[in-house]
């Protein structure tokens, strides 16, 4: 095999499916069915019988790229997804290559250097004090992390510390079923499904008072933290949004922190999207307080532009995470040389990709300056389309933004959010989603795209004008 021929070969794909997507040609997706993608791609062909170099993989790139969704498209403002810093997607290039596992220290030592790293600038960021490498003196009382495989994994991860400081002997003995945990309803699903995973059933997650936008009321959770102790309620851990999916909302998080600190309750923050906010001297306040939690995570792979996927499981403590997982496996863990970390044993995963190396060369292209301006051009950018789509008397705003996403919707029934969407789709020259906030359906718009303008949110709304 010519290894660089195919390599040049996918670089040229790629930067004609970018340049191309830039400059908004041709449709921003195409949902063709997938029985047809299957056959136009000759996937059954290519498995079977091989043979895919050269010419045959040159033209299957073009066809896969022609129907993959065009992220790099400007319209594209659909999901909370980053299109990539380039050296980002560079980087996991390069892990793919070296496959190098960053669970074991000498299964990857570059790749564990910079998860640690990484963890560290992520944990000074929170205002955590950073873990220290191993063997330093005072290494023993800072803080703690891990990178995984998207912030599902994160929150269950989280979790299962919070776990491990309130009940030591779960692992063992399991959970008690007096055991709950406190989150709101506009919650991320995950954390419903982590309660599951851990065996609580979903009877153990028990909604806090919240106000009209589904904000955590700091006000009555403390009553609400001593009602569930009166009812034989034991807290695992009160989760806190930063920011939340539907609507990009952020919970009082020095309010909650104090409350739960009195309490003596675990606090977790899911900031899977927000939490990048904490390099914008701008929008650093948006998390006030998040110093106070006992765990956080968040996404690079959603605002930092790191290729997907990419999230760090912060706690302040990494005494918690480092007895979340026990295990056992004569043919890792023995008498060995440590020159570094081994991060196996505050993950889900034993074989774990190097994710450090996406979101490290994701930034190291521009450093935290260049991090900071996408974040406050985003944010901007969602507030200037709050602001032109409010006073349009065919649209409805639901709630001026607080970060990247906003929500809007034509009058009618949910149905018709549905059906506007639907129409835009199959359309393609808008792509959008949509959610449920306040009980009722609105379009949504999560604005990940750098290139992304005002111009193209007067197109979009020009657009949905037109259908009503």
């Amino acid at each position: 095999m010519d290894f660089a021929a195919e390599y040049r070969s996918a670089v040229t794909a790629l930067e004609s499916y970018s340049s191309g997507a830039r400059a908004r040609e041709g449709k921003v997706i195409d949902q063709a069915p997938l029985s047809r993608l299957v056959e136009t791609l000759d996937l059954k062909s290519c498995i079977a019988e091989g043979g895919l170099r050269g010419a045959r993989f040159e033209r299957f790139l073009e066809l896969y790229l022609a129907s993959a969704t065009k992220l790099h498209d400007p319209r594209y403002m659909a999901h909370q997804v980053a299109i990539p810093e380039p050296m980002g997607a560079l980087g996991a290039l390069i892990d793919a290559f070296t496959n190098n596992s960053a669970s074991i220290y000498e299964m990857g030592p570059s790749a564990g250097a910079i998860e640690f790293a990484i963890l560290d600038w992520m944990l000074a960021k929170v205002g955590w004090k950073p873990a220290l490498p191993p063997g330093c003196e005072g290494a023993e009382g800072g803080g703690g992390g891990v990178l995984t495989q998207g912030g599902s994994l994160a929150n269950l991860t989280a979790l299962m510390a919070a776990r491990a400081r309130a009940a030591p002997e779960a692992w063992r003995d399991g959970l008690s079923r007096d055991f709950v945990v406190v989150a709101p309803e506009a919650c991320h699903y995950s954390i419903g499904r982590a309660v599951d995973v851990m065996g609580l059933g979903r009877s153990a997650l028990r909604s806090p008072p919240v106000d009209g936008n589904g904000k955590i009321l700091p006000d009555k959770l403390a009553g609400f933290i001593e009602a569930l102790g009166r009812d034989g309620s034991r807290i695992l851990a009160v989760v806190a949004n930063a920011c939340s999916t539907a609507a990009g909302l952020f919970d009082p998080l020095r309010e909650i922190g104090r409350i739960c600190a009195e309490a003596g309750v675990w606090l977790h923050v899911d900031g899977a999207h927000g939490a990048s906010a904490l390099v914008s001297k701008r929008h650093r306040s948006l998390l006030d307080g998040v110093e106070l939690a006992d765990s956080l995570v968040w996404d690079a792979h959603k605002m930092l532009r790191a290729p997907s996927n990419c999230t760090a499981v912060l706690v302040k403590d990494s005494r918690w995470i480092d007895a979340a997982f026990h295990e056992e496996a004569s043919y890792l863990f023995h008498d060995k040389d440590q020159p570094g970390l081994d991060f196996i044993h505050r993950s889900v995963e034993c074989t774990k990709a190097g994710l450090g190396l996406k979101l490290f060369l994701a930034l190291a292209t521009e450093g935290e300056a260049g991090a900071e301006r996408f974040v406050d051009r985003q944010v901007e950018l969602a507030r200037s389309a709050a602001s032109y789509i409010a006073p349009r008397e065919a649209l409805e705003l639901a709630v001026f933004p607080e970060f990247n996403i906003l929500c809007f919707r034509v009058a009618g029934s949910d149905e018709r959010q549905l059906e506007l969407r639907k129409r835009m789709v199959e359309e393609g020259r808008h792509f959008v989603s949509t959610a449920e906030f306040r009980g009722r359906r609105w379009l949504r718009l999560s604005l990940m795209n750098p290139d992304t303008s005002m111009d193209d949110i007067r197109s979009l709304v020009a657009e949905v004008e037109r259908c009503l």
